[in-house]
């Protein structure tokens, strides 16, 4: 089975993740998309806790059939490298052929991953085309710009995000007191 990794910090998750899993569903040889929240980030980044993460990745997600939300980096615990996520999973699901999910604008931050020619080499890359990043590893323009800081700036001064965030995400938001300022 091709499985798609699909993992960051979802804080919050907005249109672009959408767009990217039904992108790699819709192009790709993908049979199914894992979306990973990471469980702490490893560059320090504050994120609201990760229940509420995984529980509006699972609202965002939950009407795309292939794609499960999983919280395995909540069990491995720690802060999140997606090599020893990766590992683990196909430690878990040795028939797996996994593909990283990234956009463009990742590529120019490779050397804060840790060991990435290990992760390439364990799931080879699907690049998505990022507005704002081009690279000559990507597809052009295939993602909106929307940056989650952006949005989270914005919730916190009560501004409406309703056309980039999923309706699911912004009840449970609303719900949950999540990103007052």
């Amino acid at each position: 089975m091709n499985v798609g990794f699909f993992g960051g910090s979802f804080n919050p998750p907005h249109i672009g993740h959408l767009l990217a899993v039904t992108y790699v569903l819709a192009t790709e040889a993908v049979d199914r998309v894992l979306v990973v929240p990471a469980f702490d980030h490893p560059l320090g980044k504050t994120l609201v806790p990760f229940e509420h993460r995984r529980a509006m990745c699972e609202a965002a997600f939950a009407e795309m059939p292939r794609v499960e939300v999983s919280s395995i980096e909540a069990s491995l615990g720690g802060a999140s490298r997606t090599l020893l996520t990766l590992e683990a999973l196909q430690a878990q699901h040795p028939a797996w052929k996994l593909r990283l999910i990234v956009g463009s604008d990742i590529l120019d931050e490779r050397d804060k991953w840790y060991r990435w020619d290990a992760i390439c080499a364990l799931a080879p890359p699907i690049v998505l085309g990022r507005l704002g990043h081009p690279h000559p590893e990507a597809p052009v323009g295939v993602l909106p710009e929307v940056a989650s800081r952006e949005l989270r700036a914005k919730l916190a001064t009560g501004e409406s995000v309703a056309s980039l965030v999923p309706r699911g995400v912004l009840s449970y938001i609303a719900r949950e007191g999540l990103y007052r300022g």
